[in-house]
């Protein structure tokens, strides 16, 4: 089974989007933590049956809610890691924002090799208009060269790369094979020492669509909702000042009408994509995740094990599962966590036994 993992806070119809494209992309359940306590959207998660919804209130982090969005995301990924590495049926593991949507065909993943822990999904960004009618599906994909330079020439970026090309990342999203000594960071899988994973990439069948700021609306939903969530994260060095111009605007003190027009005059100054000059140049990606065909495979077993064992970690620490941190202190977790059921080792991995 695929599973993906991701820490959430965002509206009813981007995670209607978020999930059903998933599933149709080729994950087979999803795992999401709700940073923000919205109802509507934890009622939705909460009868999906292919979901399994975790609210991150109180009593998840037990007075240690670490206050950057980013620790809490590598924590949340890196403790479902670990129970799927208690779960028999779990094989694959990717972390993953509510903003992208995998896509991902299982016979490439199934043909990766056994020693082959950590694989590569390559993003495709969605472009950026004021405003599009329904989803996005037009797509950057990452450019040579001789097309950056060109698009440098007409004015239609600043410089020749890919960093300024795309305005969310350009390293896209990795899966693991769940264990104990792996981990997920927000991009790639690392070992015990922080050391990257070699990991197996397919551009054309293994990628991932991101949604980043592909209309103003969605722009200025997402930046006030990052500058909310906490002290300010590391983001790109091309981005850095995007993100200094939103909190010094924010800041103001302005009504929601009185700052709107200047947060639509930073995303045309900023994010805002020449449609249809990329377009015209063949240097797009026409993807509708909606016409993904996958249908999700999944154990009742395998879920009710996962589900019960996410709920016995509500109450233990979570900075163990922390990429850095000893693998025998996230064990130590898991364990004690798993007390009362019989688990048996298998090669890098555990998994239950039902007594």
């Amino acid at each position: 089974m695929l599973f993906t993992v991701s820490t959430v806070k965002d509206t009813l119809p981007n995670i209607e989007r978020f999930v059903t494209g998933n599933l149709a992309g080729g994950a087979d359940h999803l795992v999401v933590f709700l940073d923000a306590g919205d109802p509507e959207v934890r009622t939705w998660l909460d009868e999906h049956p292919h979901v399994t919804c975790i609210r991150t209130d109180s009593s998840w982090w037990n007075g240690e809610r670490p206050a950057e969005l980013n620790v809490r995301q590598r924590i949340n990924a890196n403790l479902t890691k670990a129970a799927l590495s208690l779960v028999e049926g779990a094989d694959w593991v990717f972390h993953i924002d509510a903003d992208e949507i995998i896509q991902v065909d299982r016979d490439v993943l199934a043909a990766v090799p056994p020693e082959t822990r950590a694989v590569r999904l390559a993003p495709l960004e969605a472009v950026s208009r004021k405003h599009w009618d329904g989803d996005p599906t037009w797509f950057k994909r990452l450019l040579d060269k001789p097309d950056l330079t060109l698009l440098q020439t007409l004015g239609a970026i600043d410089r020749p790369s890919n960093g300024a090309y795309f305005h969310g990342h350009v390293d896209g999203k990795s899966g693991v094979r769940p264990a104990l000594d792996v981990w997920l960071t927000l991009h790639h899988g690392v070992d015990a020492d922080k050391a990257e994973l070699p990991a197996y990439a397919d551009a054309d069948r293994l990628r991932l669509l991101h949604y980043e700021s592909y209309s103003g609306e969605d722009f200025v939903r997402k930046w006030t909702s990052i500058l909310a969530a906490g002290p300010m994260a590391n983001f790109r060095p091309a981005r850095e000042p995007t993100a200094v111009a939103l909190r010094a605007l924010i800041g103001k003190g302005l009504s929601q009408e009185q700052a709107a027009p200047y947060l639509m005059r930073i995303f045309e100054r900023t994010t805002e994509d020449d449609f249809d000059t990329l377009r015209d140049l063949g240097l797009l990606v026409e993807a509708d995740p909606r016409r993904g065909t996958h249908v999700p495979e999944t154990s009742a077993d395998d879920v009710a094990d996962l589900r019960a064992l996410l709920e016995a970690l509500r109450g233990e620490p979570k900075r163990p599962f922390h990429p850095g941190e000893p693998v025998a202190a996230a064990e130590e977790v898991l364990v004690r966590a798993a007390g009362g059921r019989r688990y048996e080792a298998r090669g890098a991995r555990r998994f239950l036994r039902r007594s």
